[in-house]
C-alpha cells in the first residue's frame, strides 16, 4: 500500500496494491499498523457508514465539532466521485485550503481525513456506493458544515452547478467565514 501526504497535514491518500487473477481482484483498503506508522498516533474506528447516491448528488461539506470530532477513512465501492476536504483547523498552516481527489471503483484509492477537516463529495456516475470509517460516533448536536459553493473557498466541483442535487439541509449551511467566527 502506498500512502501519500497531501498539502493538508495529516490528510493522506491510500493507494492499495491490487492483486488480480482469473477469479477477480483482491486488495487491502487499509492496514492499521501502516496507517498509524505514518500518522504517528493510534486510530480506532468505531462506526462504519455507507451512502448510496445517484449521479449529481453533492453531500457536504460536513464535520463534527468539539469532543465529537471525527477522523474518517473514506472510499468508493461502486462508481466515481470527486472528494473534497477543507482544513478548518484554525492553528493549521493550511487553514482554509482544500484538496480534491477522484475516488473510484477503478482506482480504489481511499482518503484518511483527520479531525478538524470538513468533507464532502460529488457523485459522477449513475450510482455510487460510498463508505466511511469513523473514529468517533456521530453526534447530531455537534454537527456542522460549510456551504459547498462558498465564494471564499472557491471549490471547482467540475460539474454544472445547475445539475447538482443538494439536500435542503446542506443548502442552508453557513459560509466558511461565518462558521469560523
Amino acid at each position: 500500500m502506498k500512502i501519500t501526504e497531501t498539502k493538508l497535514k495529516g490528510c493522506l491518500i491510500l493507494e492499495p496494491q491490487i492483486f488480480e487473477d482469473n477469479r477477480g481482484i483482491f486488495f487491502e483498503v487499509f492496514k492499521k499498523k501502516k496507517l498509524e506508522s505514518v500518522l504517528g498516533y493510534e486510530v480506532d474506528f468505531v462506526q462504519e457508514n455507507t451512502s448510496i447516491s445517484k449521479k449529481g448528488v453533492l453531500r457536504g461539506l460536513h464535520f463534527q465539532t468539539g469532543d465529537s470530532a471525527q477522523a474518517k477513512l473514506v472510499s468508493v465501492q461502486n462508481g466515481s466521485v470527486v472528494d473534497v476536504i477543507v482544513d478548518v483547523r484554525s492553528d493549521s498552516a493550511s487553514f482554509g485550503q482544500h484538496i480534491k481527489v477522484n475516488l473510484s471503483e477503478e482506482n480504489r484509492k481511499s482518503i484518511f481525513i483527520p479531525k478538524g477537516m470538513a468533507h464532502g463529495f460529488l457523485t459522477l456516475t449513475d450510482q455510487v456506493v460510498f463508505n466511511y470509517l469513523c473514529d468517533n460516533y456521530y453526534n447530531p448536536g455537534k454537527e456542522s458544515g460549510i456551504l459547498y459553493n462558498d465564494s471564499d473557498l472557491a471549490i471547482d466541483w467540475g460539474f454544472p452547478l445547475s445539475e447538482l442535487i443538494v439536500s435542503e439541509k446542506d443548502l442552508l449551511l453557513p459560509t466558511f467565514k461565518k462558521i469560523m467566527q
